[in-house]
């Protein structure tokens, strides 16, 4: 087939690079497969996948997932909590560099998880990104810390907002997505109850609550 002269330069100008979480939002298909119903459920699944893990680890046995009034997800789980103190390589707090890094967590190295289903880190800083805005609090040390990001982009420091039992530990993640993102905006009950019961199943020793706050009654799964 013969070469055509379509005028068409290709050369460095035409090389992007996209800096932080933009990536995400531009593909949001390479991250969580798409932007349909799927997709959109796919977002809670990769958070819950993070609180599976520190149960993989024995350091959790309980997971609340709560679909809120306003359509935000709330995952709360009763782990060790995502870690604050400053990460040396970038001098950030460790949960923001979890939150708005792409390949950042605890389970590159083989020291945070000898097991885990997922990639603590790569999920939730793509949902971080495809939400309109992202809250999480950590209980550790005897403290309630908190950030909050708008489409990925930190808008608060992490800040102590409390105090708790020092044996009171785990992390509080919640999120509204991203309207202009997603094709589907509305969680189906029957779906997620169907993927919490077989994820319950599967592992061993973890309650997993579900809640949904939208009816005027609202409905739970134990």
């Amino acid at each position: 087939m013969a070469k055509q002269n379509t005028g068409f330069v290709y050369g460095a100008d035409q090389i992007q690079v996209l800096e932080g979480l933009e990536a995400v939002r531009r593909r949001p298909g390479m991250y969580i497969g798409g932007t349909d119903e799927k997709a959109l459920h796919h977002m809670v699944t990769e958070v819950v996948d993070n609180s599976i893990d520190e149960a993989m680890q024995g350091r959790c046995d309980t997971i609340k997932i709560t679909i809120h009034k306003d359509d935000s997800v709330s995952v709360e789980d009763n782990g060790a909590g995502i870690p604050v103190d400053i990460q040396k390589q970038t001098g950030l707090p460790a949960v923001t560099v979890v939150m708005t890094k792409l390949h950042a967590g605890g389970k590159f190295g083989g020291g945070g998880y000898k097991v885990s289903g997922g990639l603590h880190g790569v999920g939730v800083s793509a949902v971080n990104a495809l939400s309109t805005w992202m809250e999480t609090k950590v209980k550790r040390d005897g403290k309630i810390y908190r950030q909050r990001f708008e489409r990925g982009v930190p808008v608060t420091d992490v800040e102590v907002i409390g105090k708790c039992d020092p044996n009171d530990t785990g992390t509080i993640q919640t999120f509204l997505r991203d309207d202009t993102i997603f094709q589907v905006t509305s969680y189906n009950w029957n779906m997620m109850v169907t993927h919490f019961r077989e994820i319950a199943f599967l592992t061993r020793g973890v309650s997993i609550q579900f809640i949904d706050e939208r009816p005027d009654v609202p409905r739970e799964m134990n």
